[in-house]
C-alpha cells in the first residue's frame, strides 16, 4: 500500500488526483463563508465534496469555545481529540481545501502546523481547481465523523501564535514586521469593518499586503513573485506576524511568505476583532 508524503505546504490538483488512494491521505474541507458587508456568498449551499473529504469546521466547532472572539485557536488537548474524531492519525498526510479556491484552507494548514503536524499541505486552487480539471465530486456534504477514531496527539507550538501584547511590543521592535492581509480601504479606515464595534484603521507601523494581492483567481501567486512582493516590503531576516479581520486570511500571506522562502513566522490571532474593539485600549492609526 502506497503512502503519500508532503513535501511542499502547497499541491497541485494533479498531486492530489494521483495520491488520491494512499493510504494515510485525509482530505479536509475547511470552507467558510467570508465575512464581508454586503455580500451574500452561496458557495456552501450547494452539498459538494471531493471523494472521501471530512469536514473540518473552525468556524462553528474546531475552535476556542471559551471567548466571543470569533473561531481562536482552541487547546491542544480539544484539538486533539476533534482531530481524533475525524480520523487522522499521527502519520496522517493532510490535504486541505476551500470551495472558494485559496481562502480559508490556509488557516487550517496553520492551526495543524501549530498543532505540532508538518504533514499538511493547502490544494492550490481548491474546489474550483479540482472541478475545472475534471474530477469527479461527491454531491454531498463532507463527513464530521470518521468510522475509526485516529491516534492524533496535538505537540503545540505556541511561537505559531502571537497575542495583542505581543504585537504591542514588536510594532516597536525593527525585528519585527507586522503584515495586515485586509483590504487596502479597511486598513486606512476608508471602509467598513464587516463585523460590529470595531474601529476602522490599522496597527500603528503595520505594513498592508491584502491577501488578494497574493491570490489570483483562486491560485497562489508562482514562489519567484511572491519573493519579490515581500523582499519590497520587509528585511529577510525579519521576524513576520501577520493580521487581518479575524486570523482567517493572515494565514493566506502566512502561507504566501512561506512559500516565498520566509521561516520565522507568526500569526496574530485575535487579529483586528480584538485589537480594533473600541474598549481594547490599543493604539489605532487610519491613513
Amino acid at each position: 500500500m502506497s503512502k503519500a508524503k508532503i513535501t511542499s505546504s502547497l499541491v497541485s490538483v494533479q498531486w492530489l488526483a494521483e495520491h488520491l488512494n494512499d493510504d494515510n491521505l485525509v482530505i479536509l474541507d475547511a470552507s467558510m463563508k467570508p465575512v464581508f458587508a454586503g455580500t451574500r456568498d452561496t458557495s456552501l449551499e450547494t452539498p459538494a465534496c471531493i471523494k472521501g473529504a471530512r469536514r473540518f469546521d473552525f468556524d462553528n466547532d474546531i475552535r476556542d469555545k471559551n471567548t466571543d472572539l470569533p473561531h481562536m485557536m482552541p487547546s491542544p488537548e480539544f484539538f486533539t481529540q476533534e482531530i481524533q474524531k475525524l480520523g487522522i492519525h499521527q502519520d496522517s498526510a493532510i490535504v486541505v481545501y476551500d470551495r472558494t479556491g485559496v481562502f480559508s484552507s490556509p488557516r487550517a494548514w496553520w492551526m495543524f502546523r501549530a498543532m505540532g503536524h508538518a504533514q499538511v499541505a493547502v490544494l492550490d486552487g481548491g474546489l474550483p481547481a479540482w472541478e475545472k480539471a475534471g474530477h469527479a465530486l461527491e454531491k454531498k456534504e463532507p463527513e464530521k465523523f470518521a468510522r475509526q477514531r485516529g491516534d492524533f496527539v496535538a505537540r503545540s507550538h505556541p511561537e505559531l501564535f502571537t497575542n495583542s501584547d505581543q504585537v504591542l511590543e514588536a510594532i516597536s521592535d525593527p525585528r519585527y514586521a507586522v503584515i495586515d492581509a485586509r483590504s487596502e480601504g479597511r486598513f486606512k479606515g476608508i471602509d467598513p469593518e464587516p463585523r460590529a464595534g470595531l474601529h476602522g484603521g490599522h496597527i500603528p507601523n503595520s505594513i498592508n499586503l491584502p491577501y488578494a494581492s497574493v491570490v489570483v483567481d483562486g491560485f497562489l501567486l508562482p514562489a519567484p513573485q511572491l519573493d519579490s512582493i515581500f523582499s519590497n516590503i520587509i528585511h529577510k531576516d525579519q521576524k513576520l506576524i501577520f493580521s487581518c479581520g479575524s486570523g482567517v486570511t493572515a494565514c493566506i500571506d502566512a502561507l504566501a511568505a512561506e512559500l516565498a522562502g520566509y521561516s520565522n513566522l507568526s500569526v496574530y490571532d485575535g487579529s483586528w476583532s480584538e485589537w480594533g474593539q473600541s474598549s481594547s485600549g490599543l493604539p489605532v492609526e487610519t491613513d
